[in-house]
């Protein structure tokens, strides 16, 4: 089902429920990815930066991702501390917009996930310099090989390096595609985390 229900959309009154069901529906529909986002962050000159990276978790509290914290990426979120990313679900034509500031998750949390990837990827956190120059494919692919060397058997600790960031959002926007570019938007927003969400309809 590509729209839910316009009474529904209406009377949403938690953007983080409204979330889910909206995801739930994403992985039912999108042939890639539905968790990917463009995260956005700015540098230390200001000077706006995004990538797509995949949320890996989401509750009350926020909206989560991890990360080598020696990327770019990484010194940009700790120079600002705060954060926007989008969800674009083209197959139902909506997305979804969040701000806010941002926490590190707990060393349990990032222990957690950690484990929970795949081998290759938890070697591949090892082996990967992020965001530093790379003189050949070569180089990674044997960085990669010591990683195994390193740790040939189940259990690979994770990097002192390597975690995650959560999202806490100020403001979540839902946007839905509608005739004549008639577009829905309901924007959930909050002056802090422990206030109560505000919730207005914006002219598409």
């Amino acid at each position: 089902m590509n729209e839910l229900k316009s009474r529904d959309f209406e009377l949403a009154e938690d953007p983080f429920i409204l979330f889910k069901e909206w995801l739930d529906e994403a992985v039912a529909s999108e042939p890639n990815d539905p968790i990917a986002m463009a995260l956005s962050t700015v540098d230390a000159d200001g000077l706006p930066d995004v990538r797509m990276v995949l949320m890996k978790g989401v509750d009350e509290r926020g909206f989560v991702f991890y990360t080598n914290f020696e990327s770019k990426k990484a010194e940009e979120l700790r120079g600002s501390m705060k954060a926007a990313a989008l969800f674009h679900w083209k197959s139902l034509r909506r997305q979804i917009r969040i701000r806010g500031p941002i926490e590190q998750v707990t060393e349990a949390e990032g222990d957690a996930y950690f484990a929970s990837r795949p081998r290759p990827s938890r070697l591949g956190a090892w082996a990967s310099q992020q965001s530093r120059p790379l003189e050949s494919r070569a180089v990674l692919e044997q960085a990669f090989a010591a990683a195994e060397a390193r740790f040939p058997g189940p259990d690979i600790p994770r990097p002192p390096h390597w975690s995650g960031y959560r999202i806490k959002p100020l403001s979540i926007e839902f946007w839905r595609d509608g005739a004549h570019r008639l577009h829905d938007r309901i924007q959930f927003s909050r002056s802090g985390i422990a206030e109560n969400w505000k919730k207005q309809r914006l002219y598409p």
